[in-house]
């Protein structure tokens, strides 16, 4: 990248939002996303330079959202000024299943109280524009749709504590979903979005806690198989 061109893309961060962002918040968010849907592969080492070039920033504002991710747990430091994203282990999936059953059900049932027919129907949007995702195998697409949908209607329970925890556990797993889309295909990720929808039009609390609970641990059991089924690949060809 030309000195220009990088000036050009920096200069974006600070024109193109109209609240006035500040840039590290912009790096930030930005680099948060890509690491959210998989854009950087989990176990692939990354160097600080190619993020300066890849987000178009300045080397300041990319070395505080490394910080922060890091902080997080969705980036780590390699060595040799490079970072990756975690690949999870069998006991961190042991923990993500337990902080997610623990956690995202409470919000449905929270969301199911204060839901209004507007939500509602938002989030039925969103699910049957997810269902077409599935159908063309749009793996960016549906992955998107999944955290919009979740996203929402955790937003609707008005538990912003619960929700941001929540939100960082996403980024602890989230780019591995894109590799069990890879694998398994978008038509093969099957959900419970729609027994949510039924629960939250019948004011059903518990049905609702119950269908999300099943969605939380139906995907993460499908990022454990592809994920020992990777280790297992990668130890047979090391041998």
């Amino acid at each position: 990248m030309t000195g220009t061109r990088g000036q050009r893309q920096v200069e974006a961060y600070r024109d193109d939002i109209p609240q006035r962002i500040p840039v590290h918040q912009q790096v930030y968010e930005d680099l948060r996303t890509r690491i959210l849907f998989g854009e950087l592969a989990p176990g692939q080492p990354v160097t600080i330079q190619g993020l300066v070039e890849t987000l178009g920033a300045g080397m300041t504002p990319v070395r505080e959202a490394i910080r922060r991710l890091t902080s997080e747990g969705a980036l780590e430091f390699q060595g040799n000024r490079r970072v990756s994203v975690p690949t999870p282990d069998a006991d961190c999936i042991e923990e993500l299943i337990f902080a997610r059953q623990a956690l995202e059900p409470e919000l449905a049932l929270r969301a199911t109280k204060k839901a209004s027919a507007e939500d509602i129907d938002a989030l039925e949007e969103i699910d049957t524009a997810l269902d077409v995702a599935i159908a063309r195998g749009d793996v960016g697409a549906y992955l998107h749709l999944n955290y919009a949908f979740h996203s929402k209607l955790y937003a609707i329970a008005e538990a912003p504590i619960l929700t941001a925890i929540v939100d960082r556990l996403w980024l602890r797993f989230g780019p591995s979903l894109r590799v069990v889309c890879g694998r398994m295909g978008t038509q093969n990720l099957p959900d419970k979005h729609k027994e949510t929808l039924t629960a939250l039009r019948a004011k059903d609390g518990r049905a609702a806690a119950i269908a999300i609970r099943d969605d939380v641990v139906q995907g993460m059991e499908q990022v454990r198989e592809v994920l020992e089924a990777n280790t297992l690949s990668s130890e047979m060809i090391d041998t």
